[in-house]
């Protein structure tokens, strides 16, 4: 399919299915992109990995692993690959930890942790992705701010791809209540005081009444890694 074509499918795809559930959502992104879909997972939760493996069996789930991941979600992804019907893939960036200390100097992720990102997160995924037309993340609008007006099936403008955001209308609650019904593979951090897990060094523990995502890069104004905007 050429750009224009996909775009327009994309946001035609958006409309028609803002009120689907979700795995109708996924079961189109799978009919019509087949091997050229892919879902992304930060491993925090299987959740939509769970749901594309009902709708796409074999489904490629790309992981990135930073380099600075919590073992916990090193334990996650390994325990999702030992379980689901999926095929996991875990991207790597360019450099090591140790050759980015080199280069850029310890602790690029306090002094710097957009360029941090870029270079562990934002380039890794853009290098995986190119094999795909469409990508499905776990996005949700109740997240945060930022994420308010996140599309079911959108036009990701920065990579000319197809952004499939399966449970953008979930709640918590929602989610919750997937995974206790179908025993869904959860990061034990979730248990442990951590509404959302990111790489290690950049994330903290919630205290009652915070925004899910202010344990991430906590104390600064950054609020998104890069990886969708």
């Amino acid at each position: 399919m050429t750009t224009t074509t996909l775009k327009e499918l994309a946001e035609q795809a958006g409309r028609d299915l803002e009120d689907a559930p979700a795995l109708e959502i996924l079961s189109w992104a799978a009919r019509t992109f087949g091997a050229r879909f892919c879902v992304t997972s930060s491993m925090e939760d299987a959740v939509v990995a769970h749901l594309a493996s009902r709708a796409f069996p074999g489904v490629d789930v790309v992981f990135l692993d930073t380099g600075y991941h919590f073992e916990e979600t090193i334990g996650t992804r390994d325990a999702v690959e030992a379980v689901m019907d999926v095929n996991v893939i875990t991207l790597t960036p360019r450099q090591t930890v140790a050759e980015q200390d080199a280069e850029h100097g310890p602790r690029l992720h306090e002094r710097n942790p957009d360029l941090c990102c870029a270079l562990r997160k934002v380039e890794p995924l853009e290098e995986g992705l190119t094999g795909y037309d469409a990508w499905a993340t776990g996005l949700r609008r109740d997240e945060s701010p930022t994420r308010a007006n996140t599309p079911v099936v959108g036009w990701d403008e920065k990579r000319q791809k197809v952004k499939v955001s399966p449970i953008a209308r979930w709640t918590q609650d929602d989610v919750d209540a997937y995974v206790a019904e179908h025993g869904v593979l959860t990061n034990p951090l979730l248990m442990d005081g951590y509404a959302s897990v990111g790489c290690a060094p950049c994330t903290r523990r919630v205290a009652e009444g915070e925004d899910a995502r202010a344990g991430r890069w906590a104390g600064r104004a950054k609020t998104e890694c890069g990886l969708h905007g």
